[in-house]
């Protein structure tokens, strides 16, 4: 039986369903049906005491039998932590989605990005800082998530002058979706993959298909485009005006989403007081087996980092021109920082870092513009702002409200080439980037403007790794 069969016949979350779930695979070794463990599991939720000495389900009866009789305290929830907010257009789950992650006792400050919208525990455009804790849901499922911009010495006009010629460069040099890797001679290579990947058991066992996904991009709102980006006066030391340049957005492939199902899990296990609401922002403490989450989630950062190294090298050498600028920032993760004098955990799950000064890429949608920009500082909102224009739809009703003649109608009037994607990436689905923009304008300033012209994301069918 399942986890979820097993706690719904109610056995808690902890010590007593892990006890359960070995009984299971021990009675299923044993040569019992499927029918005849979920009615000895039945049983023993009816009558605990019943079965102590069993030599299959004794273990789980004894756990059970204590729990009833010692139920653990219910967590101490906090109700007096406000979360700061930009933008209007949010819906109300994501609303609630952060009014739930304030009431959790390590919490001690929070922000919402103008992009949010409803993930799992933390919203996507959440920003929460916890004390001593770190929660696995709040850095996200795909660990590390980013984007990186080159800027070549070339004139943006190249790509209308030779579409055909740098369409088969984004083609022929990125992989995309979830059975996208190299093959063979084909196959990068990368220090990443010397570091020490025994840090915890969990990631040891993820290095080979780490290794198989190394320099692919995954699916969802993942993506390498080209596009021209026009720089005014700006920090950056390149010369005002419009240049040829790629971007890419993607993180730590089927790695990263293992760790953070693993690691979710056991946090979940943790606390299983926590109200059914808040499952999904369990917490591992630090100093204790939360230590093991962040190497894993450290390794990972690296790891993301690397596949669009490892991208960005491959176009350079195919595009043969010079770079004049590069710049990369991540999301969905957790970073040690200090605010109002204390140090905290800042988890950005779809929101960017955007400390004073600090420079970061904010992508729109395949035929809306993106930004460089640089961060004000802005203390309200933890040093963060959006990472994107933001979903204002679900995958599923993208695809019911849009047809492919629709969508090619709309890519054409804006003068983008679309090599591949989903109808869950129609350009509908996703907030209008300049609203979002004016939303955080107290978060960055705008510092150059990029438009997609060449975009390329994982064909339609594919299930979104994001």
């Amino acid at each position: 039986m399942k986890r979820r069969e097993l706690a719904n016949l109610g056995f808690p979350q902890g010590d007593v369903l892990n006890a359960a779930l070995q009984a299971c695979a021990a009675a299923s070794e044993a040569g019992v049906s499927r029918d005849g463990i979920r009615l000895a599991a039945v049983a023993v939720v009816e009558d605990p005491d019943a079965y102590l000495t069993d030599p299959i389900w004794g273990t789980a009866a004894t756990r059970l039998a204590a729990a009833r009789k010692h139920p653990l305290p219910t967590v101490a929830l906090r109700s007096d932590l406000k979360y700061a907010c930009w933008g209007e257009d949010i819906d109300d789950q994501a609303h609630q989605q952060m009014r739930n992650a304030c009431r959790l006792p390590v919490s001690v400050a929070a922000a919402l990005m103008p992009d949010a919208h409803v993930g799992y525990g933390l919203p996507i455009g959440g920003v929460l800082a916890t004390e001593n804790a770190v929660i696995p849901y709040a850095v996200g499922v795909d660990i590390a998530c980013r984007v990186r911009m080159t800027v070549f010495d070339l004139p943006p006009d190249r790509l209308a002058a030779e579409t055909d010629r740098f369409g088969k460069i984004l083609e022929r040099e990125t992989k995309f979706g979830v059975g996208g890797h190299w093959r063979n001679a084909d196959r990068p290579d990368h220090p990443v993959m010397d570091e020490d990947w025994s840090v915890t058991p969990t990631v040891r066992e993820l290095k080979n298909l780490a290794w198989e996904q190394l320099g692919t991009s995954g699916s969802g709102n993942h993506f390498v485009e080209f596009g021209e980006v026009e720089f005014g006066a700006n920090p950056c030391n390149v010369k005002p005006g419009r240049y040829l340049a790629v971007v890419s957005h993607s993180g730590s492939r089927g790695a990263g989403a293992k760790i953070a199902d693993r690691y979710s899990r056991l946090a979940r296990d943790l606390h299983p007081d926590l109200p059914k609401d808040l499952a999904h922002l369990a917490w591992l403490p630090l100093g204790g087996v939360g230590d093991e989450y962040w190497a894993a989630m450290e390794l990972m950062g690296h790891y993301a980092s690397a596949n669009h190294a490892i991208i960005h090298h491959k176009i350079i050498r195919a595009v043969g021109a010079d770079v004049l600028y590069g710049i990369e920032n991540h999301h969905n993760y957790a970073w040690r920082e200090t605010h109002a004098g204390r140090e905290v955990i800042v988890h950005r799950k779809g929101a960017t870092p955007a400390g004073k000064g600090v420079l970061g890429y904010i992508p729109g949608s395949m035929i809306a513009p993106g930004y460089l920009v640089e961060g004000l500082g802005n203390p309200q909102s933890l040093d963060s702002a959006s990472h994107g224009a933001g979903r204002r739809m679900s995958r599923a009703k993208a695809r019911e409200s849009t047809r492919w003649s629709h969508m090619k109608a709309l890519l054409a009037e804006r003068g983008v080439t679309l090599l591949s994607a989903g109808l869950d990436e129609s350009p509908h689905a996703y907030k209008d980037i300049e609203e979002v923009m004016n939303a955080q304008a107290a978060l960055v300033r705008r510092v150059a403007k990029f438009t997609p012209r060449i975009v390329k994301m994982a064909p339609e069918g594919e299930r979104p790794e994001d």
